[in-house]
């Protein structure tokens, strides 16, 4: 589960507009807004570098930041949007949320995944396909977990887990209200394409004999008239 709140700094973003936003870009800066909680709105500076970083470490729009402003109480966030310029693929504007240690949120949580090395169905060959590598869960903001974890020891080829096979942290539950797969074990690409080449096989001969029966009913009224 979450440890100790990050902080994040922030600086408070004096302009408006779209004036204001390029020239805090121009001093190396990525404007931004913070919203929510019952208050007004807060427009808000963070340094290009101290973004782009946390980005880099990634799950950045899964953490909950303690978010320190001068002249401002400290607030609880969490990153609901990061806008990026669409060439350079760089963090252009970024929309923060308040929240109280209570709040229910919606999150993707990535999935870790035990037990490969005790997995059967891997050391025949088989392939561990991630049909899900991150889950979407309602969480409560001040115990976001890290990951959920699921173990294919024992499975064999053709075996699936599905959430229902997950043990969920507590207070935490899917989105979706259905079993639905999040990994399996599929068969070597050779294995699976000899499968599919037995049963065009067996669907050739079939259609043979269909073909040569029907043949044969068409003689029979043939030499009946």
């Amino acid at each position: 589960m979450a440890g100790e709140i990050p902080d994040l700094n922030a600086l408070v973003r004096t302009g408006t507009g779209k004036g204001a936003a390029r020239q805090a870009r121009r001093d190396g800066l990525v404007p931004g807004i913070v919203y929510g909680g019952g208050n007004d709105p807060l427009a808000i500076n963070i340094p290009y570098n101290v973004l782009f970083k946390k980005l880099k470490d990634g799950r950045f729009l899964s953490t909950l930041y303690n978010m320190k402003v001068e002249g401002e109480d400290d607030v609880r966030v969490i990153c609901r949007n990061v806008q990026r310029d669409v060439v350079k693929d760089l963090p252009t504007h970024v929309d923060f949320m308040r929240l109280k240690r209570t709040t229910k949120i919606n999150l993707f949580i990535p999935v870790e995944v035990l037990g490969e090395d005790d997995c059967p169905g891997i050391r025949q060959g088989g392939l561990l396909t991630m049909v899900r590598p991150e889950v979407e869960l309602i969480v409560t903001a001040g115990d976001i977990p890290e990951s959920i974890t699921i173990s294919v020891e024992g499975l064999e080829i053709g075996d699936t887990i599905t959430i229902s096979d997950v043990d969920l942290p507590a207070g935490a539950k899917t989105t979706i209200d259905r079993d639905f797969v999040i990994a399996n074990i599929s068969a070597p690409s050779a294995l699976a394409s000899a499968a599919d080449d037995e049963e065009e096989a067996e669907e050739g001969v079939e259609g043979e004999d269909v073909a040569e029966g029907e043949e044969a009913e068409g003689g029979e009224e043939s030499g009946e008239e």
